[in-house]
């Protein structure tokens, strides 16, 4: 190496090393050696399909999947999804009830339903499905078919016999009923009573209680609605969340407690939006980001 010029070490293209050579050659007699145990295996194709020999002329190819779904990655969401809007697309003409009228039913929770079709499917993805589950369900129990009942009931949670009818509510010895109210992180205990129209909130007056005018008509909305100020006396407690979280929580336990006194105002509370909990939340801060969404400034330079 050392005695050789820089002039015959450039101008030899095809100069390799001795220990490249060497490889080289290894490489070369591994291949050969591959290729003659091809050689020596019967690697054949599929038969090929002779139409001739009783076999029909629309038989498939090759074998169809039994699902249409079976080359998603949740074959047996996909399934059930579609079977639900078949449902729904046959039986659209049947007379429905009200929503309020419809049977209480408790469909499967998404970690039950994940373990029972083995698939890792998302919030909004079953969500969809509880919303046909809910239209499916209004039909009238009378003109329901079987395959629509049959299939409900797959879709019921188990144990759900004894948690689909409500626990009516009572009025105790003192002439009270009670209702419990929550919104965002706040909780409410409301109780209602025959009187003159007293409102006191953990023992404060309601002017005390909720210094905003928006809050305080929040808080007795069902009676202001209903047009019962002046028939009942209002006793509430309250604790966690802000001052409009509480009100807000306070509407809803005021309502319950009404309605054991008054069923028969459920029409006019509904309309008012008062016998149906808020779901919103404030969504978490998520990480790399100032708040839920929010991102950083972005400089180029």
């Amino acid at each position: 190496m050392a005695q050789r010029s820089l002039s015959s070490f450039f101008g030899r293209a095809s100069w390799t090393c001795r220990r490249c050579r060497t490889n080289q050659w290894t490489q070369r007699s591994q291949f050969s050696t591959s290729i003659s145990r091809r050689e020596e295996l019967d690697i054949r194709a599929a038969p090929e399909i002779d139409f001739e020999r009783g076999q029909r002329s629309d038989a498939p190819a090759r074998i169809l999947p039994a699902s249409p779904s079976y080359f998603t990655g949740t074959p047996n969401f996909n399934d059930d999804l579609l079977l639900l809007q078949s449902l729904l697309n046959r039986f659209q003409k049947v007379p429905q009830l009200p929503a309020d009228k419809a049977p209480r039913m408790a469909w499967l929770r998404l970690s039950q339903y994940r373990n029972a079709s083995g698939e890792r499917v998302g919030a909004a993805k079953y969500a969809q499905i509880l919303r046909l589950l809910t239209r499916l369900n209004r039909m009238h129990p009378q003109l329901r078919s079987d395959e629509v009942q049959d299939i409900l009931e797959k879709f019921l949670r188990p144990g759900a016999q004894e948690v689909q009818k409500a626990k009516p509510g009572t009025i105790d010895v003192y002439g009270r009923s009670k209702g419990v109210g929550r919104r965002k992180e706040s909780s409410a205990k409301v109780y209602l009573i025959e009187g003159t129209g007293e409102i006191l909130i953990n023992g404060k007056s309601i002017v005390q209680a909720f210094p905003r005018l928006h809050d305080r008509e929040s808080a007795i909305w069902p009676l202001k609605v209903s047009q019962r100020i002046d028939k009942y006396n209002v006793f509430a407690l309250v604790a966690g969340g802000g001052v409009t979280g509480q009100a807000e929580a306070v509407t809803l336990g005021l309502a319950r407690a009404l309605l054991v006194h008054e069923p028969a105002l459920k029409p006019v509370l509904r309309r008012a939006g008062c016998v149906t909990r808020d779901p919103r939340a404030v969504e978490r801060k998520k990480p790399g980001r100032l708040k839920a969404r929010k991102k950083p400034t972005w400089v180029k330079r």
